[in-house]
């Protein structure tokens, strides 16, 4: 008999950790909560059995604040056994902040996928000094936003190290349908995409939990954006491919998110996500019967004012979005004198073409 989908996604805990504090939410699986200094005010972390010992997902935002607590979580929720590893589902700074202290603290091994690795390393280095005739960086300029923003946009990265603690020098690469040895329990490595680089889901299939990270979220949508270092990529499209992708675990599967709270129904979620950008997609798609920038284009996708690290958020999704449509020969991009972008419906016979080409 084919398994169905539940028609609604539900929560499974009534409750979420105190700060220090852990829930057993699976056998050998627990989980903890770091306050963040964002609009999104945390961040779930988790404790997955290690034979003797702990491996710990994700690891919060570098300060004194999540050290403090990570100290109470030694203390008090360990029962009595050692942390044994560290693994960093993906690169951003609320998953891979305290991972440097967490290894050196503990001296053990640390676990992340090659491009998440390295683009940390990358993002946390020391800017370099680029001749300016070397560095050809007319990206945030050909979005059409002003001068003050184009600015801002051009700093990118800028402050990653600060809320980075410095990376362990080695680490254990983890890949793509890897099997992940915890004592007697058997984790299978998921890279997704997107999202950031190549973002490590594992997912026990003998207790049918997956850890999502920031690939599969409740309530929310993970941040899908081009920036400065890969302008022409198509985040997008690899997004929504990696989620097509996990629509091949079980629809009942439940799913331990690293924000808001551990759900199931993890079906009916992806082919939300899935409608969703779709949906604006297509808003995209016929907003753009008239020519417009991208700058012009953020009231379609967002409908509300942005401020700060929102606008620069939103216009690298944005941009996620036009990219894919280009892709897709939806719709045509034509620069203008002074550089900047603009974008345009493709005609019929144009779109025809490329999806007979395709």
């Amino acid at each position: 008999m084919a398994e169905s989908s539940p028609t609604a996604i539900r929560y499974r805990f009534d409750t979420v950790p105190a700060d220090g504090k852990a829930i057993e939410v699976a056998p050998g699986i627990k989980w903890l909560r770091m306050p963040l200094p964002l609009a999104l005010d945390h961040i779930n972390l988790y404790l997955l059995a290690n034979g003797d010992g702990w491996l710990v997902v994700d690891c919060g935002m570098k300060g004194r604040v999540t050290r403090e607590l990570w100290q109470q979580v030694f203390d008090n929720e360990l029962d009595g056994k050692p942390i044994n590893g560290v693994l960093a589902t993906h690169m951003h700074p609320d998953h891979v902040g305290q991972a440097g202290w967490l290894v050196g603290h503990w001296q053990v091994p640390f676990y992340m996928t090659f491009g998440e690795y390295f683009s940390a390393r990358t993002y946390s280095a020391p800017p370099q000094e680029i001749p300016e005739e070397w560095q050809q960086d007319n990206f945030a300029a050909r979005t059409g936003m002003p001068a003050e923003l184009v600015h801002r946009m051009r700093k990118g990265t800028a402050g990653f190290a600060s809320i980075v603690e410095p990376l362990p020098r080695s680490f254990r690469r983890l890949h793509d349908g890897q099997i992940l040895a915890l004592g007697d329990q058997r984790w299978q490595v998921i890279v997704g995409r997107g999202h950031s680089p190549e973002h490590a889901c594992l997912y026990n299939p003998a207790l049918n939990v997956l850890l999502s990270g920031d690939q599969v979220l409740p309530q929310i949508t993970s941040n899908v954006s081009i920036t400065g270092t890969e302008p022409e990529a198509n985040p997008l499209q690899e997004w929504m491919d990696s989620l097509r992708r996990l629509l091949e675990l079980p629809a009942d599967a439940l799913v331990l998110p690293a924000h808001k709270a551990p759900f199931t129904g993890l079906h009916l979620r992806l082919r939300e996500l899935l409608a969703h950008h779709e949906q604006q997609l297509s808003a995209v798609e016929e907003a753009l019967a008239q020519p417009k920038t991208a700058y012009e284009l953020l009231p379609v996708l967002f409908g509300r004012e942005l401020h700060n690290e929102q606008l620069m958020m939103a216009m690298g999704e944005c941009l996620a979005h036009l990219q894919l449509l280009l892709a897709r020969g939806a719709i045509l991009r034509e620069r203008d004198a002074a550089g900047i972008d603009t974008y345009r419906a493709a005609p019929a016979a144009t779109m025809t073409a490329a999806l007979q080409h395709e």
